[in-house]
C-alpha cells in the first residue's frame, strides 16, 4: 500500500533558508544606527528668516485707544447735531489749537510724541520680532520649527558640564554668537578650552539651527576666597 501511494504522488520538501549564525541584534537598534536625517529643504533662504510676532499687545492697545477717541468724537458730534452744546473738552481743544502758534512748546511736544508713537508703530509693522526664537533647518516644506535661545543655552550648558575639569558654566546664546564662560578648578586651561570647543561645536551642530551661531569660549580659574 505504501508503494501504491508513492507511485500516485510524490511529496517534495521545500528548501529551507537558514540564517547565518552570528551575534543577536535588535532591529530597532540596527535601524536607529543606520538612520540618516532627511536633508534640509531648499526654500531659497526662507527657512532662515525669523518668525513674525503677532504683536497682540501693541495692536490691542492701539485699537482700544483709537476706539475710545473715535467714540468720544462721534458721541460729541451726535450730541451737537441733536441740539445740545459741544462738550467742554472739545471746545477747549479747538480754542487751544486756534490760539496757540506752531512754535509753542506744548504744540512741539505733542507733535513729537505723536511722531514717536507713529514711528514705533511703523517699526512694529515692518519688523518680524521674536528675536528669542532661533529658526531651525527645514526638513519638510510644510513645517517650520524654532528653538528658544534660553533652551539652546541650557543644552550647551549641560554639554559643557560634561567636560572634565569644568566647575561651572554660564552660557548666553544670541542670534549670531554663543558666549560661554566656564570656570575650571583643575586641568590646564588650554586643555579644558580645547575640549569645550570640540564638545560645544558638536552640540551646536546637533541643535539643527538654520544659522548656527559662532562660538566664543572663555575659561578661567575660580577666585581665591579671603
Amino acid at each position: 500500500m505504501s508503494e501504491s501511494q508513492g507511485s500516485e504522488g510524490t511529496t517534495q520538501r521545500l528548501p529551507v533558508i537558514e540564517k547565518e549564525a552570528g551575534p543577536a541584534t535588535l532591529d530597532q537598534s540596527a535601524s536607529a544606527a543606520a538612520y540618516d536625517p532627511p536633508p534640509p529643504v531648499d526654500d531659497k533662504g526662507r527657512g532662515r528668516r525669523r518668525f513674525w510676532s503677532a504683536r497682540r499687545i501693541p495692536a490691542a492697545i492701539t485699537a482700544l485707544v483709537l476706539l475710545f477717541v473715535a467714540g468720544m468724537f462721534l458721541y460729541d458730534i451726535v450730541s451737537v447735531r441733536a441740539g445740545r452744546s459741544a462738550m467742554r473738552w472739545r471746545r477747549e481743544l479747538a480754542q487751544q489749537l486756534a490760539e496757540r502758534p506752531l512754535d509753542d512748546i506744548w504744540v512741539l511736544v505733542g507733535a513729537g510724541v505723536a511722531a514717536v508713537l507713529g514711528l514705533w508703530l511703523l517699526v512694529l509693522a515692518a519688523t518680524p520680532g521674536l528675536r528669542s526664537v532661533l529658526p531651525m533647518r527645514r526638513t519638510h516644506p510644510d513645517v517650520r520649527a524654532g528653538l528658544h535661545r534660553d533652551l539652546a543655552a541650557l543644552v550647551l550648558r549641560d554639554r559643557a558640564m560634561e567636560v572634565s575639569g569644568v566647575q561651572s558654566v554660564r552660557v548666553r546664546v544670541r542670534r549670531s554668537r554663543a558666549d560661554v564662560r566656564a570656570m575650571s578648578h583643575f586641568r590646564e586651561l588650554d586643555d579644558v578650552r580645547a575640549d569645550l570647543d570640540a564638545t560645544l561645536a558638536d552640540a551646536i551642530r546637533g541643535l539643527g539651527l538654520a544659522r548656527p551661531p559662532s562660538l566664543s569660549v572663555h575659561v578661567r580659574r575660580p577666585g581665591r576666597k579671603g
